[in-house]
């Protein structure tokens, strides 16, 4: 399918909008598309990027039919500290929008990032729209989804070729190829319709070294939305893949290798965004940065050296490896900027790391912790409950232990991963949701040796902890149980207060209460059998913020 001349640009590349009971603006950074961009300028292409996620416009929506048994655990708004997911809501652009910027460009090819599989049917619906705007244009879909599952994506008429793997290496390939007429076989991670209907599918694109391409396009990016305060956020990629083979993340049995990045190359990309606008956050996104604790601690000192004691705001949202951290490198880490460390624990329980196929890591995360006080560092510690064969008793162990150190718990429902070991067994063991929208964690997709109210019962109790450890970092004393005297309104002005309240209450009948906007009280659909459990346990723990 040659490309059509016109008078537009070469290439649109587009962040489709997404649709979801939440949206965390910083990790939406199109950092992928931008590393597209830049390869593409390089090679003589002119592009332009729209992100449809770059507007603080979003809109209530109906609750998908699929998604309809979480009306039970979302179902009334709730003001309260506790509260978790209400409303299933329609982020970024509208579709009508889109179809507006797409005619403006009268881009000749536009790529589409499909990035998560629960997202996959918004990217469709944009190529739907790009279609019918623009029907002579090539439509290239790319990302996560469509590498793993191309015969799926394929079925759609509107996508006429899908590049499998990183795109800087394949994108400019593929558009020389498209403009010259030539053999398309020859592009990497290539998939088309060959004439006989049936599908070529080439193994997906690598780059074996991520500094043979340009610093990203940062200045395609939305500054002005991405921002933390008043200043922009910045995400940076040092490395590539990684080594770990984690059960539950579709990278352990990827062909993406892991690479890192030369450090003059990372020190590069900062300078460059930092002459673009004012310091702000930057959020290495990279799956495990410190990996590589020599690597990791050659990066830091550079900063310091060119930047300053303290003089940026760095972190890891993505999460740190607690054995890859040592007291010499939390200590640079303060030096440079970190005041969080992201931790990526998984689980406290010996038998349920095995099973995660992730080391024991007890005591290396006491360790970070020890060192993460002495530097004054705060800490965040993702957990994962309700994957296959995981236990609800043990991710509530995993609560009792983090609620002992000083640490805000980050608890995630599992969710299965396209290209992940749990993704396959679970679809052997046909416990697979049925639906691509049903794979994300506020769905609580699986329900298996942790129910589905289990799991929305820890989540409600990590919020609980977090709380209790709030009252107590104010300087305040836990409130004591007191018996429900069936109160049916509140005053919701003081939130703080009102969490004092249901906790008071929580404490002595293990019922987690929330308040609507209108200040009625009501109870929530949690497992008594697991509050009540957590009652007992919490009473012989001293928690620390």
């Amino acid at each position: 399918m040659p490309i059509k001349s016109s008078q537009g640009i070469d290439v649109l590349l587009l962040q489709p909008p997404i649709r979801d009971y939440y949206l965390t603006a910083k990790r939406t950074i199109p950092y992928g598309l931008i590393s597209i961009a830049a390869s593409l300028i390089q090679n003589g292409f002119t592009v332009q990027v729209f992100d449809s996620l770059a507007t603080a416009k979003a809109r209530n929506e109906n609750q998908p039919p699929e998604l309809s048994y979480l009306t039970e655990f979302y179902g009334k708004p709730d003001c309260s500290p506790f509260c978790l997911f209400q409303q299933f809501q329609y982020f970024g652009y509208h579709f009508e929008h889109i179809a507006k910027v797409v005619n403006e460009t009268k881009a000749r090819v536009v790529g589409i990032s499909s990035l998560f599989t629960a997202y996959s049917k918004e990217a469709l619906e944009v190529a739907h729209i790009v279609k019918k705007e623009l029907p002579e244009c090539v439509i290239v879909l790319g990302g996560h989804h469509p590498t793993v599952m191309p015969e799926k994506v394929m079925k759609c008429k509107h996508v006429d070729y899908i590049i499998r793997g990183e795109g800087e290496l394949a994108f400019p390939v593929f558009l020389r190829a498209l403009k010259k007429n030539e053999n398309l076989e020859k592009v990497p991670g290539i998939v088309f319709r060959k004439n006989d209907g049936t599908l070529f599918i080439n193994s997906p694109a690598i780059v074996e070294d991520p500094d043979q391409f340009p610093i990203p396009a940062l200045d395609m990016v939305k500054s002005t939305y991405y921002q933390r305060g008043k200043k922009p956020a910045i995400a940076v990629v040092c490395s590539r893949g990684c080594p770990l083979k984690c059960t539950y993340c579709c990278l352990a049995n990827s062909p993406i290798t892991y690479r890192r990045r030369k450090v003059s190359s990372v020190l590069d990309e900062i300078d460059i965004a930092l002459k673009k606008q004012k310091k702000g956050l930057i959020d290495f996104e990279d799956e495990n940065i410190s990996l590589d604790r020599k690597w990791f601690k050659h990066l830091l000192g550079e900063i310091i050296k060119r930047y300053g004691k303290g003089k940026l705001e760095l972190r890891a949202m993505n999460g740190l490896f607690p054995p890859s951290l040592d007291e010499d490198t939390i200590k640079l880490m303060k030096t440079a900027g970190f005041k969080t460390l992201n931790l990526s624990v998984g689980s406290t329980s010996s038998e349920q790391l095995k099973k995660f196929n992730r080391p024991d890591m007890i005591k290396s995360l006491e360790q970070v912790l020890f060192y993460a006080q002495k530097y004054a560092l705060k800490s965040v510690c993702y957990l994962i409950a309700g994957a296959p064969g995981q236990k609800a008793e043990d991710s509530l162990s995993d609560l009792i232990y983090l609620a002992r150190k000083p640490v805000v718990i980050g608890l995630s429902i599992f969710y299965p991963s396209p290209g992940s070991a749990d993704y396959v067994y679970l679809e052997k063991k046909g416990l697979l949701p049925e639906h691509f929208s049903m794979l994300r964690s506020s769905a609580i997709p699986v329900s298996d040796t942790t129910s589905r109210i289990e799991a929305i019962t820890l989540l409600r109790l990590s919020r609980i902890i977090n709380f209790m450890k709030l009252i107590i970092n104010n300087g305040e004393k836990i409130p004591e149980p007191a018996i429900y005297n069936n109160i049916k309104m509140l005053n919701i002005s003081d939130r703080i207060m009102i969490g004092h309240q249901l906790l008071s209450w929580f404490l002595s009948d293990g019922l987690i209460r929330g308040i609507t906007p209108q200040g009625e009280v009501f109870i929530h659909n949690v497992s008594t059998v697991l509050t009540r459990q957590f009652i007992d346990k919490i009473d012989n723990v001293k928690l620390i913020q």
